[in-house]
């Protein structure tokens, strides 16, 4: 049973930053790419940031381009989201997801398994 846990949502100022992390169960961890979306309520899951397998390629969605960074430590099965100047419209549940396979990717439906989800809350 593959387990996906995201830790560091809350609430913060625009402007502040926040760090999310996600913890992953698989022994595959090493050679699946990761993903994070983020969801409000009444609209589809939309992508975040995403990184391949090695860490050697990440892609972000433009509205977070500059601001947030993806990263991960093989090592520990883990990713983050490092999210800096965050603004209002950032607000959102966050999900990680893992992919069956190396390379990164934009839409839901390429991952295979997801974290419940934490709340990221941006106040004005």
């Amino acid at each position: 049973q593959v387990q996906l846990v995201e830790a560091g949502g809350g609430l913060v100022q625009a402007g502040g930053s926040l760090r999310l992390s996600c913890a992953a169960s698989t022994r595959t961890f090493n050679t699946h790419a990761m993903g994070w979306f983020r969801q409000v309520p009444g609209k589809e899951r939309d992508f975040v940031a995403a990184i391949s397998a090695t860490g050697g390629s990440a892609d972000y969605t433009d509205s977070v381009k500059g601001r947030f960074t993806i990263s991960r430590d093989n090592a520990k099965h883990t990713v983050y989201l490092q999210m800096n100047n965050l603004k209002p419209e950032d607000t959102a549940v966050y999900y990680c997801a893992e992919r069956a396979t190396y390379g990164a990717n934009r839409y839901p439906q390429a991952y295979a398994y997801w974290g419940q989800g934490t709340q990221v809350t941006v106040s004005s």
